[in-house]
């Protein structure tokens, strides 16, 4: 009862006009209190800004390796070299296994030789044939590196050819130009990132064989071409002019309709030749190669497989488009990759494509090749590889990837059915 009218009667202090309840004490806030609420403010802070430090420490990284020229870096290692035999055993990866005619960079008493047809294999190692001769006392460092390239000089085609100075804003970029035909009909052969124009050796028979005069060119920041001021690449965005120099170079030497090859970076390269040269008129068409159509899902799919943390690859994205971040990202300008995303801009095409792609691409993925083809179905073609890797296709099956340039070249009327 006692405990029941207590409660009632602190109720009835608490309305209004009754006596007031007494106003409870405030608790002191001590000075080792606020001094703790501080130093755990301080620490939180300085946490806080050492994560985002590292992330955009991070992000400049990755930016930067987008953007510069780099060394070719050794892939697989030299298990066995037996020159009786003329084979050479390999460490086993998804390029080494692969059949068909490779390259690999070494280090030693050779620096580039011809790999045929595997042999054997196990979980670890793959035994392929030399289609270069390797003496007795040859010595090969372990470290190397596995090649699309088959072919590394221009004399190895056995077809005659010149080397020419292609002048762009840059300086002179040196090409080889392969006569065939009549002349009227020319291929400019632009290769990719990380490579020379060595890289486009192997599609110069194929042209030459009906009757299509090759340029394979260079262009800025590539190592042979003359460097930009920057010295990084720009994916595309100004790389294109050096190409554009070719084309015109094409047209006064009797060029009347070009076709443009681009792989990997030079499928990139290519695209915004056609979407923004003024020699429109005389490009024939777009052939091109395991090629780079949006960068964002390249770099997108580069983090994942680097596994850098989707913060940090999302950061370098937007780093390489801002231009208060060119300074650290060393590219001199943003780089927009939204005028580089050739699927939004597929209503601006007006050349036939042909795509060759494989969907084991391995490095650039398939994706957007897919996407221009379902955006401009009446322009796009796309041959669809398998189990071959990025520009690879040539090697795996030089047939099928023979007949698809001359099966189109014919459709559109560029060469003789």
């Amino acid at each position: 009862m006692v405990a029941s009218r207590r409660a009632a009667w602190d109720g009835a202090r608490s309305y209004p006009g009754g006596p007031k309840a007494p106003t409870p004490r405030r608790r002191r806030r001590t000075p080792a209190l606020v001094a703790g609420v501080k130093a755990a403010l301080t620490v939180l802070s300085v946490a806080l800004a050492g994560v985002l430090g590292a992330l955009a420490a991070g992000s400049v990284v990755m930016a930067r390796k987008v953007v510069t020229p780099a060394r070719r870096q050794a892939d697989t290692r030299i298990l066995a070299l037996d020159t009786a035999a003329q084979t050479i055993t390999l460490s086993r990866t998804a390029d080494t296994e692969l059949p068909g005619r490779y390259g690999l960079f070494t280090s030693g008493t050779s620096d580039y030789i011809k790999l045929g047809s595997v042999l054997s294999e196990d979980a670890s190692s793959v035994k392929r044939k030399l289609l270069t001769h390797i003496s007795a006392d040859a010595r090969l460092a372990p470290e190397a590196a596995f090649s699309g390239w088959y072919y590394d000089h221009p004399e190895q085609l056995h077809l005659p050819f010149t080397p020419e100075l292609i002048g762009s804003t840059v300086g002179p970029c040196p090409a080889w130009q392969f006569p065939a035909g009549d002349g009227d009909t020319w291929v400019i052969q632009v290769h990719g990132r990380g490579t020379t124009r060595a890289e486009c050796l192997r599609a110069v028979p194929v042209f030459h064989a009906l009757g299509i005069t090759s340029l394979v060119v260079s262009y800025r920041n590539d190592g042979e071409a003359p460097r930009s001021r920057n010295g990084t690449y720009a994916l595309g965005a100004t790389e294109w002019r050096d190409v554009d120099a070719a084309v015109g170079f094409a047209r006064r030497r009797g060029a009347r309709r070009i076709i443009v090859m681009g792989w990997s970076m030079g499928g990139a390269i290519a695209l915004q030749l056609a979407l923004n040269s003024a020699h429109g008129d005389v490009i024939a068409g777009l052939i091109l190669e395991s090629p780079v159509v949006d960068w964002r899902i390249v770099l997108d799919f580069q983090a994942r497989v680097e596994r850098v943390p989707g913060p940090v690859s999302r950061l370098a994205i937007e780093a390489l488009q801002a231009e208060w971040a060119s300074p650290l990202t060393r590219t001199g300008a943003a780089i927009r990759l939204d005028r580089l995303d050739v699927v939004a801009r597929a209503a601006e095409l007006r050349h036939p494509i042909l795509i060759l792609h494989s969907d084991d691409d391995g490095f650039v993925p398939s994706d957007a090749s897919h996407d221009l083809v379902a955006a401009r179905p009446d322009l796009v073609e796309m041959q669809v590889f398998e189990v071959a890797r990025h520009t690879k296709l040539w090697n795996y099956d030089q047939e099928r990837w023979t007949a698809s340039i001359g099966t189109w070249l014919a459709a559109h009327g560029i060469v003789a059915d």
